[in-house]
């Protein structure tokens, strides 16, 4: 009696392509650099409620700039989409993604929701400027094309071509799982009430 064959295996998982905003990450650091020199010299020669209110400041302000600058980011293999925002992790096994795009944000939707993608940002400005090149280079090869695109256009192809080769995957299916950030939102929010509190009762 013939045993049954198995099902081949899936090929191996290469390492995340990772994408994330060059721009926001550069803006991020100066931002941290410039709230540490200007509250750390409240905290060092600050008399009275000062050093406090510094401290406060810190405790709500580093948060929100690492979450909107530093922390987002995706990350994709062949059998997942992993996707940080400023305050939640998503994951999502390619076989629960039914598009990824690029309008004026760049998204994926799943399971009759749509979540953005923080890391990859939109430029209609250079939208146009690539246009305008493809334009000019007129009637040439067809590969012209495919080099004419926008940053985030770039990125949302090579995401909709991993969810295409993806969606039938073993390691692929499931369904999309959410958490919360609250190593951000905790600080945050304690630094936001203690910063009312010393404001209030000065």
């Amino acid at each position: 009696m013939t045993s049954p064959v198995p099902p081949a295996a899936d090929e191996p998982v290469y390492d995340d392509r990772v994408y994330r905003s060059p721009m926001a990450m550069v803006t991020g650091v100066l931002l941290l650099a410039l709230m540490a020199w200007l509250c750390g010299d409240a905290l060092v020669r600050g008399s009275g409620s000062a050093p406090w209110i510094a401290g406060a400041v810190l405790l709500f302000g580093v948060p929100l700039v690492v979450a909107f600058t530093l922390r987002p980011a995706v990350f994709a293999n062949d059998n997942r989409l992993r996707v940080r925002n400023p305050f939640r992790t998503l994951e999502l096994p390619w076989a629960s993604v039914d598009a990824v795009r690029a309008g004026y944000s760049a998204e994926v939707l799943a399971e009759g929701a749509t979540y953005q993608l923080w890391s990859i940002p939109v430029s209609l400005r250079e939208r146009k400027k690539v246009s305008r090149r493809a334009g000019r280079a007129g009637a040439e090869a067809a590969a012209v094309k495919d080099l004419a695109r926008a940053s985030a256009d770039k990125a949302v192809h090579e995401l909709t071509e991993l969810a295409e080769r993806g969606t039938a995957r073993a390691g692929a299916q499931g369904g999309v799982k959410v958490r919360w950030s609250y190593e951000i939102i905790a600080p945050a929010a304690i630094g936001a009430v203690a910063l009312i509190v010393l404001l209030a009762t000065r």
